[in-house]
């Protein structure tokens, strides 16, 4: 019974997701979507069929808030209930008469993405059962063994257990993302079967022992700060003579084991395999970046697997390309800290990885290092859990109350996460990427925030032209990794803080105060305004379009991540606008 209702929530988000993709990138832009009462009507125009689907309230900037029960027509028939399965046959049945190309890997991709939902909800479900039964007694009250989380593969105890407890609230809110992106076809899509990745799934809360490996100091590959890796090692094993710790990711490893390279070097002794050990990690949103509590830092693994759009890896310039970030951007967030409310950059000082006659094993065995937020001010908190629809961060913030407090909050989180990213972009030539999962937002006791945190050097770039002679010196394909074109740069800084970012936390506050809809963006205009004197923030406050990324256009198309298209949305810093439009 239990399988069955979580199968029904991961199919109604599933769908969701599709329909707010369908209407986003597809749709709207052919001007086939249009509210009907407490409904909102879709046109599939060349597969000559209409969908329909529930309005939760109206909209609070550029996106629907759209609800089950979901719903298809063709031609003068009555309408009939479409299920997530089928919804994805007609998104992709539109997408191949639209472009004109089919994609045979599109429905599996959907498919396994509501599968991993399924089973992330089961195993959540499991964890929950063990905390109960652990609060009456080791043998869950009744007699009988407490094994529902074993079956999950899971941890019996909270992952925050015997943390702090804003750090236990920070990692609570990095596991919350259960559902995902809402604007991408297959947001939990992962390769592999359930049982090999849930075990290090975030949101199954997993926290586990990281895999130690020993590493014969010739063939240790490393750069940045020589002490960066020190708290690290003092957790791990006894490293023998003439070697140095290495941590790794057990499920990458598991991909890894069958290289010739790596098997060869295992036995001889030039890599030593130490085991699983030393304090355990947290698993954050990313799923590769682990939380190490003892230490205090974030490790960012490898993982030769493709999650939402990417295979996550470290490749080898974006391994130097971090430690070249890193000490450029220094001072830059030394000056944004002081002018904004002392927010900061977590910094990754350095990587390692070992240096073996294969690339993949360079690349795969990488690991960059990150600073912790265990010196922050406050409790930080994961914007893309504040954000998430079907969470409880957001509303369990005492700020939020009341209809005034949930305003004067978002108008303090606006000023928070907004000027940092409009400054470092237009005063420095630095492209933030300030999604959902790269920004922590540190609250105080009430909620209320007090400081942003930016994080991922892996999304960060520099304006082409502005930062010629600082890169000038490095490998020509790490300068080509971390510059962008200047409008293309913009267009990523105005996608990832307004549409993927400020309109998510903005439709969370409405879903808590639907009364608030006309107050929130006049609001938030007021910290866009202070920068009215460049080109770019004029257009801005005109009410131009904004870009939005076509997630489902680029798992369609298999485009890779950096090559995406955009597509146009309302603008919800216009003076007046209709939404959406």
């Amino acid at each position: 019974m239990l399988l069955t209702k979580r199968a029904l929530c991961a199919a109604d988000a599933t769908a969701t997701a599709l329909l707010n993709c369908l209407v986003r990138e597809v749709c709207a832009p052919d001007r086939q979507v249009w509210p009907d009462g407490g409904r909102l009507v879709v046109r599939l125009p060349r597969a000559g069929v209409l969908l329909r689907a529930g309005l939760a309230r109206p909209p609070a900037g550029p996106t629907w808030r759209l609800t089950p029960p979901y719903e298809e027509r063709r031609g003068d028939g009555g309408w009939i209930a479409a299920g997530w399965d089928r919804l994805a046959d007609l998104v992709a049945g539109e997408l191949e008469l639209a472009t004109g190309r089919a994609n045979p890997e599109f429905l599996a991709q959907v498919g396994d993405s509501h599968a991993a939902l399924v089973a992330i909800l089961c195993a959540r479900d499991a964890h929950d059962a063990d905390d109960a039964d652990d609060a009456d007694g080791p043998d869950g009250g009744d007699g009988s063994p407490s094994t529902p989380g074993a079956r999950a593969g899971q941890r019996v105890r909270e992952p925050e257990a015997g943390l702090p407890e804003r750090i236990g609230r920070y990692v609570e809110s990095e596991q919350a993302m259960v559902a995902g992106h809402r604007f991408h076809p297959s947001p939990k899509a992962r390769q592999g079967d359930v049982a090999r990745w849930l075990p290090y799934a975030p949101e199954a809360r997993a926290r586990f022992r990281p895999h130690w490996l020993a590493v014969r100091e010739e063939l240790l590959a490393e750069e940045g700060d020589a002490e960066a890796f020190a708290s690290l090692e003092r957790l791990g094993p006894r490293v023998p003579a003439g070697h140095r710790l290495l941590p790794a990711h057990p499920w990458q490893l598991s991909l890894l084991d069958d290289r010739p390279v790596l098997r060869r070097a295992l036995g001889e002794g030039l890599v030593q395999d130490l085991g699983p050990s030393g304090p355990e990690v947290v698993a954050t949103s990313s799923v590769r970046t682990v939380y190490v509590p003892a230490a205090d830092v974030f490790c960012k693994f490898s993982l030769d697997v493709r999650i939402t759009n990417c295979v996550r890896k470290n490749a080898w310039y974006e391994l130097s390309g971090a430690v070249v970030l890193n000490r450029l951007l220094g001072p830059v967030f030394a000056a944004l800290g002081k002018r904004f409310d002392g927010c900061v950059l977590l910094g990754e000082p350095a990587y390692r990885s070992v240096a073996l006659a294969d690339p993949r094993l360079f690349e795969g065995l990488g690991v960059i290092l990150r600073q912790g937020v265990g010196g922050l001010s406050g409790t930080p908190l994961l914007a893309g859990a504040l954000a998430d629809p079907y969470g409880t961060v957001l509303s369990g913030l005492p700020a939020l109350a009341t209809p005034d407090g949930a305003l004067a909050w978002w108008d303090a989180y606006v000023a928070r996460v907004a000027p940092p990213v409009l400054h470092a972009y237009l005063d420095h030539g630095v492209i933030l990427e300030p999604h959902l999962q790269n920004v922590l937002v540190s609250v105080d006791a009430d909620g209320m925030p007090i400081r942003a945190v930016f994080r991922d050097l892996e999304g960060t770039k520099l304006a082409s032209g502005r930062w010629d002679e600082a890169t000038a010196g490095l490998p020509s394909r790490v300068r080509e990794a971390l510059t962008y074109e200047p409008g293309r740069g913009w267009n990523r800084v105005v996608y990832c803080l307004l549409v993927n970012h400020l309109a998510e936390i903005a439709a969370a506050v409405a879903d808590l105060h639907p009364e608030l809809d006309g107050d929130l963006w006049p609001t938030a205009r007021r910290h866009f305004a202070s920068a009215s004197d460049r080109p770019e923030m004029r257009a801005l406050l005109a009410g131009v379009p904004l870009p939005a990324k076509a997630n489902l256009r680029a798992r369609w198309g298999r485009t890779a991540d950096r090559e995406a298209v955009y597509v146009q949305v309302a603008n919800p810093l216009a003076p007046s606008t209709p939404f959406p439009g």
